[in-house]
């Protein structure tokens, strides 16, 4: 499943494109934090996906993002040049292709790797998509594989890419959101160029106006009730925020329970609110991970990237940075419970939590205050001191920095997620 929410700069406080994502995968999945460095690669060399292995570029940028444990790719994701992508899963009336692709979450990663700008990734994204197709397990290691939507976005811009097998459509939006849906109408800018030849000769599409993307292309066996009140949700909120849209914000949204905020936890299945933004809803999934970034035009000072494990209302967001190295306990962890991984360590508070989740979850957020207030200030100082090194050309001492800041913040995190798991 998951949810997107993305904001163009002249729609924020702060002047800073927003983008925000819950993965919501199975609730044993792991999901660690990587980080890759830009590379220069020779010619005819390959890089090997999830399931298919394609031809490399020549030069790939620093991403880093949130990968289940058994992927390539990323489920959500930034890069050097402040581009940040997310993946949904959506339903086409068109059968998946059969032999294996490339699975959203490489396509996330890829788009990454080779966009300097929301739109050249996105144009890279599509390339691939009609040249490899999309195929192949992406649900877990061994369940079915699906169709996507994405949201990417940088400093300029947010654009709504949403596909069908190899063909695709798109368009630019200013604030929205996007679910597990097709959700792009008669109103989508760019497209493959048999999207709509393609609709008309399957049936999908017989009208004489233009082509309606998700009338055409969507599959009305799939019951959309539950996504589409998570979609109408987060526009809900988005549009309250009206002009004071921030990374705050964008994180409470992530949180959502609906009438309670970050407290409510509705369970009947047959509840038009039984899939929250933050879900906690099997079988049809939960929160395994978030991210919230501010994408700045100006990249001189040091910018934070917002990531939490499991879900975020039981968690905390601590920022991660591309120009310092991440701890290693973020980018640890298996399909087996591990002392030694920041995803577990979060994921044992949520179980906790879960037992009693209206008393418990209201609990953790009023414990988890001071640290966050400690962190925030100390993340200040350290952004300023980087930003001073880096004006002064001292680059080792900016990478050393953030390093050792988020190797301080994230200790202290793990350590408090596992004090407060054994006090519930």
């Amino acid at each position: 499943m998951c949810d997107c929410i993305g904001a163009a700069a002249s729609e924020t406080r702060a002047g800073a494109t927003l983008f925000g994502k819950n993965s919501d995968r199975s609730e044993h999945e792991c999901q660690p934090f990587l980080q890759m460095p830009g590379a220069f690669h020779a010619p005819g060399s390959g890089v090997r996906c999830t399931h298919v292995e394609i031809p490399q570029v020549a030069e790939t940028y620093a991403v880093m993002g949130h990968s289940p444990w058994w992927v390539w790719g990323f489920e959500h994701g930034v890069n050097e040049h402040a581009v940040a992508i997310g993946n949904e899963t959506v339903f086409s009336r068109e059968p998946l292709e059969e032999q294996p692709g490339l699975v959203g979450m490489d396509l996330v990663r890829l788009g990454l790797e080779r966009g300097r700008t929301a739109r050249e990734a996105l144009e890279v994204m599509a390339t691939l998509i009609e040249t490899h197709g999309q195929g192949g397990a992406a649900f877990g290691p061994d369940k079915p594989g699906y169709h996507n939507g994405f949201l990417i976005a940088d400093p300029d811009e947010v654009w709504i890419l949403q596909t069908s097998n190899r063909r695709w459509a798109a368009r630019r939006v200013r604030r929205d959101a996007i679910s597990n849906h097709i959700s792009l109408g008669a109103d989508w800018e760019i497209g493959s160029r048999d999207l709509e030849s393609f609709a008309r000769a399957q049936g999908y599409w017989t009208s004489g106006g233009r082509l309606d993307v998700a009338a055409a292309y969507r599959n009305p066996g799939v019951p959309g009730r539950i996504s589409e009140g998570r979609l109408r949700r987060s526009r809900q909120l988005l549009a309250a925020a009206q002009s004071d849209l921030d990374v705050a914000t964008l994180q409470s949204i992530l949180r959502d329970h609906e009438a309670g905020g970050a407290v409510r936890l509705p369970t009947p299945i047959e509840d038009d609110g039984y899939c929250t933004l933050c879900m906690h809803s099997e079988p049809i999934g939960t929160t395994t991970a978030s991210l919230v970034a501010a994408l700045p035009a100006e990249r001189r000072a040091p910018w934070p990237v917002w990531i939490s494990f499991a879900t975020p209302c039981t968690g905390v967001f601590l920022p991660v940075y591309l120009d310092g190295r991440i701890p290693p306990e973020l980018a640890r962890g298996g399909p087996e419970p591990d002392a030694a991984s920041a995803w577990w360590a979060f994921k044992v508070l949520q179980d906790a939590a879960a037992v009693d989740f209206p008393r418990h979850t209201p609990w953790l957020r009023e414990r988890w205050k001071s640290f966050e207030a400690r962190v925030e200030s100390q993340r200040l100082d350290v952004e300023s001191e980087a930003a001073r090194a880096r004006t002064s050309g001292s680059h080792a001492v900016v990478t050393k920095l953030l390093t050792d800041f988020m190797a301080r913040i994230w200790s202290e995190g793990v350590a408090q997620a596992r004090d407060l798991a054994s006090q519930l």
